[in-house]
């Protein structure tokens, strides 16, 4: 490390144009704990204190949306034995960390088929977000049971029924109302989004909403990415000049 935390921290802080909606594709966790000998979920449980670390610095910096690839609708086709720890980890995690959510002003929200998951962790699931819904701090919201496409397909099917029931017409369909048929109707897109583990592709990961969003792609393993690891991130993102399809010098003016 070339500088502390703490003053890479200030320095970030200091020079402003923070993200407000960091978004990560938590990559790598099976890797981390094949490299050390131990099973996969054990990958899993030291990736938790990742995103422990990660949610209290996003609160502590002022980022206002943290949304975390938790469990794609593709994970269900991993072995079963690995799929039931995941799912008893996530119940455990969400009881455990509930507490110190709240404690730091954190609302919860998940976006997927909730309903996909065993009755116990959805039930838990949704109990932590009725206990955090008034916390007005750092929105973390979990894509569990999340795949791109089937959001895009599930809104195409909304949108559709809805020109059948004569409520829209095919002519009014805009991307702003698109957008709102999307299960992240009540976000922002991300203004930055993260992968572990040095792999270079979205995943099927919001591929509506990552139409301008800043990529930042880091070798380092999902368990071991940490504050300042993500500090790095976000000192990346401050040097970016966004331009949304203009040139430079309309930014100025």
């Amino acid at each position: 490390m070339n500088q502390t935390i703490e003053s890479l921290k200030s320095e970030i802080l200091a020079q402003g144009n923070l993200p407000n909606h960091i978004a990560i594709i938590m990559d790598g966790n099976g890797r981390w704990a094949k490299q050390r000998g131990l099973p996969r979920v054990a990958g899993h449980s030291e990736g938790i204190k990742s995103v422990r670390v990660v949610t209290r610095l996003c609160g502590e910096m002022g980022v206002k949306y943290l949304t975390l690839f938790t469990f794609s609708s593709e994970n269900w086709q991993r072995p079963r034995l690995e799929v039931s720890a995941l799912m008893q980890l996530l119940l455990e995690t969400i009881n455990h960390e509930v507490e110190d959510l709240d404690r730091n002003n954190v609302r919860l929200s998940v976006i997927g088929r909730l309903m996909d998951l065993p009755e116990a962790p959805r039930r838990g699931m949704e109990q932590a977000i009725q206990r955090l819904s008034k916390n007005t701090g750092l929105g973390l919201n979990l894509a569990l049971s999340y795949g791109s496409r089937q959001e895009i397909l599930d809104a195409v099917n909304q949108i559709s029924q809805d020109v059948a029931d004569g409520k829209i017409k095919p002519g009014e369909i805009t991307a702003d109302l698109f957008s709102k048929k999307l299960y992240t109707a009540n976000l922002p897109d991300p203004d930055l989004l993260i992968r572990t583990s040095g792999e270079a592709r979205i995943s099927n990961f919001l591929l509506w909403q990552m139409a301008y969003t800043e990529m930042y792609i880091t070798p380092d393993y999902w368990p071991a990415f940490r504050e300042y690891e993500l500090l790095l991130a976000i000192k990346d993102f401050q040097k970016r000049e966004r331009r949304f399809g203009k040139v430079s010098e309309q930014l100025i003016h």
